[in-house]
């Protein structure tokens, strides 16, 4: 619905060369033709201008900040390289960490496997079920090793999410300092994980439960944002 965005992709595309992307993604003479034009659709939507029904009709273009994982970062190197030359402001990055699987880092998560990742169409007993059996353990191979050497919170997926979903820093403090002591075994920083992963996940499917149709039709109909914007110089 946008042929401000359509224009953008166009302009992008006239900047990029074909060794461009191959150096840039890895692209070979043999990957079909939407593999190598996909890096121009990602890099428009980093200018305001391809979306004149938020931003407003100025030719100025508006200063972005982008959230990204570390795997999307070759996409916005290419467009900040190409921004100077359609003589807009380079996009800004903010790298974001990576959610461990519950297998641990060495694993990935997958919608194929159920049991490495919490999924927020989860029970409470499954979530249980998988943290207590799947849950990667930084804890020593016995309650005596782990009482005299603790735990390792760097390994510990169950203290990786607690990172994450944990609101109470003061908490999760002290769960660092007796889990890595010792104090806490395995079982008991499981058990804090459970709660709060069930507590989130039962917020979030009562939360889904009372969206209804016309809520996604207002959420998803193209309207200019209520706010002052100010024009980048």
């Amino acid at each position: 619905k946008s042929r401000d965005f359509y224009e953008n992709i166009l302009k992008i595309q006239r900047l990029v060369t074909f060794n461009q992307v191959k150096g840039i993604f890895g692209f070979g003479d043999s990957d079909c033709i939407g593999k190598i034009a996909f890096p121009a659709i990602q890099a428009a939507p980093s200018f305001s201008t391809s979306f004149p029904q938020i931003f407003g009709t100025s030719s100025k273009c508006q200063l972005c900040l982008i959230p990204c994982a570390i795997d999307q970062d070759p996409y916005f190197r290419m467009t900040r390289d190409v921004a100077p030359k359609l003589k807009y402001p380079k996009p800004s990055l903010l790298h974001s960490t990576f959610l461990p699987a519950l297998g641990g880092a060495m694993t990935k998560m997958s919608a194929s496997d159920a049991n490495n990742s919490i999924f927020l169409t989860d029970t409470a007993n499954q979530i249980k079920n998988k943290i207590n059996k799947y849950a990667f353990s930084g804890g020593g191979v016995s309650i005596e090793e782990h009482r005299e050497k603790g735990g390792n919170c760097d390994v510990d997926v169950s203290y990786q999410y607690l990172r994450y979903f944990l609101d109470d820093d003061d908490r999760l403090e002290q769960i660092h300092r007796d889990y890595s002591s010792g104090k806490m075994l395995t079982g008991e920083i499981k058990k804090e994980i459970i709660a709060v992963m069930q507590d989130l996940v039962a917020k979030h499917q009562q939360a889904r439960k009372e969206i209804t149709d016309e809520i996604v039709d207002q959420f998803m109909t193209p309207r200019a944002l209520n706010f002052t914007i100010t024009v980048a110089k």
